[in-house]
């Protein structure tokens, strides 16, 4: 998968999640703003830029004519932006959500630089944006490269190598990037007469914007004989191979970038491929593990205990991703009830100290009894349940040996406990 440039390091990336539209200039949008650009909620105002430019080009609609969802991801990303943008706006968000929002939103590019504007401008269409004769500078640079690789929750506790396998273009080894046929050379470019670029206004005659030439994608020239190997593109596409250290402590999203591993700078900018390359970016994915739900930096788990070892208290084992670990259990312990194992979560990425792990308690009641199993039952119901007034006591279970019941308990006791469990 192919993705304009981006400096990001290490973050979130997801997929824009869009919502309804009502086919206004502004979509209204009950999704997370943060999940709608891929960052976590804690992301800087460069974050939030790159991530936006990073989106709005791929979801422009003059870069999508066949996709009829690009327009509604695009102005979804450009909403979430402009709440996200302005620190006021993200405070009133991150406090209230959408509803803290009604009647402030609307993206109008007033909160990014001119700067930005136009450099965003020239990603999408290729070309150069002019406005008081900014024109960017700098070596031609390729697009970076997406791919996804998974891992386990023990892969994040210490973290691990993975080996990964993307396709990326590189320039022709027969036709060195010119898309001719050895012993041919391309022809100028009627349209543009070699430019490159024709010139265009735009945003209704604000400003004059130079883009890509349709004709011959900004090359400047024509291919009349097309190279057998890339069949005029100018680029291959091979395999490559990488082996990638993932640090432990990332979470499901989050990114590794690896520099340089992306795609030599387009034919139309540097035919030979001479410039910057564009970087790999690899969405780390962690696998679900059915014993535990993750949560930051800690980790939770259930454990089914019976109910002697509930009321009596002891020894139990609880899993953690270490192996097992003994622990005591406290007498009279309830249904649901919580306790905390120290630094047996998963580490933090950026501090590397491991969160805790939390048990939640569960008592498991058996569904078929054994002979004896329902002797004991019954005894213990009968000591928590008082005679009625003007009947005899029911008789006391006999123990196997011979001794006699327990005492019975106070009144409401156990009534008592089960309002302390349900919260009453």
């Amino acid at each position: 998968m192919r993705s304009p440039r981006t400096g990001s390091g290490l973050g979130a990336s997801t997929a824009p999640t869009e919502g309804p539209t009502d086919g206004h200039a502004r979509m209204s949008t009950s999704a997370d703003y943060y999940e709608i650009l891929g960052i976590a909620r804690d992301a800087s105002g460069d974050e939030v830029k790159r991530a936006y430019r990073r989106l709005a080009i791929k979801w422009h609609p003059d870069q999508n004519p066949d996709n009829p969802e690009a327009e509604v991801r695009f102005k979804a990303c450009a909403e979430a932006y402009e709440v996200l943008s302005d620190p006021e706006r993200r405070a009133i968000y991150d406090r209230h959500g959408h509803a803290g929002l009604r009647g402030r939103a609307g993206h109008d590019f007033s909160s990014m630089h001119v700067e930005d504007i136009f450099s965003m401008f020239n990603d999408i269409f290729g070309g150069q944006a002019r406005a008081g004769g900014r024109r960017q500078r700098g070596p031609a640079r390729g697009f970076d490269l997406e791919t996804e690789v998974e891992v386990t929750l023990a892969d994040v506790l210490t973290g691990c190598e993975r080996e990964v396998r993307f396709q990326r273009p590189e320039v022709c080894s027969i036709c060195k990037g010119s898309g001719a046929k050895p012993g041919t050379k391309p022809v100028e470019c009627q349209t543009c007469g070699g430019q490159g670029q024709v010139a265009q206004q735009g945003l209704g005659g604000l400003f004059r914007m130079v883009t890509t030439c349709p004709s011959c994608a900004g090359r400047g020239s024509v291919v009349k004989d097309r190279c057998t190997e890339c069949r005029g593109a100018g680029r291959t596409s091979v395999q490559r191979v990488l082996s990638v250290r993932i640090p432990k402590g990332i979470s499901d999203g989050q990114v590794v970038r690896v520099a340089g591993e992306g795609e030599p700078p387009p034919p139309q900018s540097s035919p030979d491929g001479t410039g910057v390359r564009g970087d790999l970016h690899i969405a780390v994915r962690v696998a679900e593990d059915e014993r535990f739900e993750r949560q930051g930096s800690d980790l939770i788990t259930v454990l089914e205990v019976s109910f002697a070892d509930a009321a009596l208290g002891g020894t139990v084992v609880v899993p953690t991703l270490d192996g097992e670990s003994e622990t005591e259990l406290e007498a009279g312990t309830q249904h649901g009830e919580m306790f905390r194992l120290d630094g047996k979560g998963v580490p933090d990425l950026r501090t590397g100290e491991r969160g805790d792990l939390v048990v939640v308690v569960h008592v498991k009641v058996p569904r078929k009894l054994t002979a004896r199993q329902r002797e004991l039952i019954e005894g213990l119901r009968a000591a928590e349940r008082p005679p009625a007034p003007g009947k005899a006591e029911p008789p006391k279970a006999k123990r196997a040996d011979g001794a006699g019941g327990s005492g019975g308990r106070k009144r409401g006791g156990f009534w008592g406990k089960m309002k302390d469990s349900l919260g009453a």
